[in-house]
Formats: C-alpha cells, structure tokens, sequence
C-alpha cells in the first residue's frame, strides 16, 4: 500500500492511545507527514494523546478517506522518537498556519515518530 497516496486525499484520521493503565482516548488527527515506508510523523499538543504516549508507546491511526464507499486504512503504530524543536516541527506548525489559521501552529509543541507496526484495509 502506498501511504503517500492514500494520505494526498482529503478524509477523515482518528487516533487511538492508551495510558500505562490501559484507559482509552481516541482524538481527531490530521493526515501525517510520511517520512518512508516505515516511518510516519504527526505534529502534537501537549494534550491526553501525547501524554498516552509518553507512559505506552503503542498507538493506532484510523483514516478514511472522502467520497462514497470506505476507502482508507488503520495503521498500528509504535513511538520512536519525540522532538519539542527542529525543522519537522518547524514544518508542521506552518502547515497548522496554513491549514487552520494564523497562530494555530504555536499549540504544536512536539513532533512525534512512529514506525509503522502493520498496516491495514479499512474494511
């Protein structure tokens, strides 16, 4: 499956946490930046899925992609690396400018890695 692809289409993401204890959050996220076939970033606040993220580094991405039908993919994930500067957070917060408004950006504070786990259809 090309993520490269799948991730130019507008749609809906959704990503599943957990903390040490095994409480579930879901939360809405944005398509991510696709580094490589292993290796995909999402820009964070320092809200619960960051912080999920930080005691258990296990997460899952739903993204359903617009239009009729249930074309997307679930990808299982796991943390690799968190970054609170350099030049992909510095990416990111300007596409959050551009996307959702000016200023929008200054609430990213992490740039969170993930390798890809296993990637699955939607349905």
């Amino acid at each position: 499956m090309n993520l490269q692809e799948t991730f130019k289409n507008y749609g809906l993401g959704v990503m599943a946490t957990a903390n040490s204890a095994g409480a579930v959050n879901t939360a809405i996220y944005a398509r991510p930046h696709v580094i490589d076939d292993q290796t995909l970033v999402w820009g964070m606040t320092d809200g619960r899925t960051f912080h999920n993220l930080v005691e258990n580094p296990h997460a899952s991405y739903l993204f359903r992609e617009s239009g009729p039908g249930f074309r997307g993919v679930r990808v299982a994930l796991e943390r690799i690396k968190t970054e609170v500067g350099g030049e992909m957070l510095a990416t990111i917060k300007q596409n959050t400018n551009e996307v959702v408004g000016p200023g929008a950006g200054a609430a990213v504070t992490h740039a969170v890695w993930f390798k890809i786990v296993q990637i699955r259809p939607l349905i």
